[in-house]
């Protein structure tokens, strides 16, 4: 099957002094931004550890940096969807997975649900 270049999208190659979040994930603020202007629920632990949960209580987003639980499986991120049909699934995201790397996910994730 032959497709067409003027059919597929173009490349982007950012520079590499725009790409300087790809190696971060010390921050969670992308994610939180992106959950507040969702109206989530958002509780921040005095631990430092925030638990969200989407307007309808079917998602959860955990960010976990101080949970020893989490740090024992290197991870800092937890996804939890409880779909309204079938069974619960987790997405959870390592160490050095970049913030806006899960917030890209979580907005995917809800961009076509009432979440």
């Amino acid at each position: 099957m032959s497709v067409s270049a003027t059919l597929l999208p173009a490349a982007v190659r950012p520079a590499a002094e725009d790409r300087h979040w790809l190696a971060s994930d010390h921050c969670a603020t992308p994610v939180l931004e992106l959950l507040h202007a969702l109206d989530w629920t958002v509780v921040a632990t005095p631990e430092a550890n925030i638990h969200a949960t989407s307007p309808d209580g079917r998602v959860y987003v955990g960010w976990l940096p101080e949970d020893p639980a989490a740090w024992t499986r290197d991870i800092v991120w937890r996804v939890q969807v409880q779909p309204t049909e079938g069974d619960t699934w987790v997405q959870e995201f390592g160490t050095h997975t970049p913030a806006e790397a899960v917030a890209g996910f979580v907005a995917a994730l809800v961009a076509h649900s009432p979440c």
